[in-house]
């Protein structure tokens, strides 16, 4: 006998509201439902309201672990409308930040994931890592969330020779650190059982839904906006991008893994060779014609699209912004057909998701 099991809008597995209904024979989940929209704030009919330089305070706040990615995404299409060409020395800084908060990221997710399927040791280390790299991030930017890094036409603080040193030596530590951390969640039998075949998403499949980001690359879809649409001087740094073709929650644990590696190699990179000259244009709120843009964005979840309209005006005729986690969502019914209940939790928080993106 079929059976229908609710799981949210509140759970202890998940931190943020989302309403998945599961229809179960048994324990195995024949068929799944996922509602959406119970973190809705209206940021974008606010970005209506506010000019530029509030718009960024605004959006920075969509998301508290990618908003560095966020401000970035909408300071590109301002600068992009207006003309402005931003110091190299601005975009290296920008890139430093985005690496930073996508290593914090993946090691937020993975210690999560170590949480949920009962590894708590190694929840406990993959956050006390974490914690090194938000220290760093505060002691270059003043803030452990919401790191107020851009501006239009740059960044908002330059790097002390001091910082750069201190910022290499982090990085030696934690490439150390991360190497028993990858030994156990590549090799520990429980993490294994939970993780190896559950939750499977193929590649077809990923394609067909429009997946992003880790959670499309661990299914064997060789993209990122990086590498295919460089912003910010990424055409400038050399770094791979890893792939997975197994497609379970093990392979999305794996790609994490690996691109905090590769974030560690361009952060390197871009210290090593960080531009001489100015870090912004300037602090003055920007004279910005009519006109629109579209820019793309590769933050810690995925594939992140911010269109803005301005119409010669201080303020934002429009801005439309699209989330990873808004086009990763479709998969999760997929991923969780023929898999058990124990495991619902695990397969929802393996995309990555963030809710008040994606509501917004």
């Amino acid at each position: 006998m079929s059976y229908t099991i609710p799981i949210g809008p509140y759970h202890p597995a998940l931190e943020e509201p989302i309403h998945a209904r599961l229809t179960v024979d048994g324990e195995r989940i024949t068929d799944a439902e996922v509602f959406v929209g119970y973190n809705h704030r209206g940021i974008e009919r606010l970005a209506q309201e506010r000019n530029f330089i509030q718009t960024l305070v605004l959006v920075e706040r969509v998301c508290g672990i990618c908003s560095h990615s966020h401000s970035l995404t909408y300071a590109l299409c301002i600068e992009h409308i207006a003309g402005m060409e931003v110091p190299k020395r601005g975009q290296y800084i920008r890139v430093i930040i985005e690496e930073l908060e996508r290593i914090h990221s993946h090691l937020l997710w993975l210690g999560i994931a170590c949480h949920i399927v009962g590894h708590d040791s190694l929840f406990m280390q993959c956050w006390n890592d974490r914690e090194g790299t938000m220290d760093v991030l505060e002691a270059l930017t003043g803030n452990r969330v919401n790191y107020g890094m851009n501006i239009i036409g740059g960044a908002r603080r330059d790097f002390t020779d001091d910082q750069r040193r201190d910022l290499m030596a982090a990085m030696d530590d934690l490439e150390k650190r991360m190497g028993p951390i990858t030994h156990w969640l590549t090799h520990d039998k429980t993490l294994a059982m939970r993780t190896k075949g559950v939750g499977v998403l193929t590649r077809e499949d990923a394609i067909r839904l429009g997946a992003v980001g880790p959670h499309a690359r661990a299914s064997g879809v060789d993209m990122d906006v990086r590498r295919d649409a460089p912003y910010s001087s990424y055409e400038d740094f050399d770094f791979a991008i890893p792939v997975q073709e197994s497609g379970d929650v093990y392979a999305r644990v794996v790609i994490r893994v690996l691109e905090i590696y590769e974030s560690i190699k361009i952060i390197r990179q871009a210290v090593d060779n960080l531009p001489e000259g100015p870090i912004n244009l300037g602090n003055k709120i920007p004279k910005v014609p009519a006109g629109e843009f579209i820019a793309r964005h590769e933050a810690p979840r995925g594939h992140l699209v911010y269109k803005v309209v301005t119409d010669g005006g201080l303020t934002n005729h429009r801005v439309s912004l699209h989330v990873p986690t808004f086009k990763n969502a479709p998969t999760v019914p997929v991923m969780l057909r023929g898999n058990t209940v124990a495991d619902a939790g695990l397969i929802v928080a393996s995309i990555d998701p963030c809710f008040s993106c994606l509501d917004r």
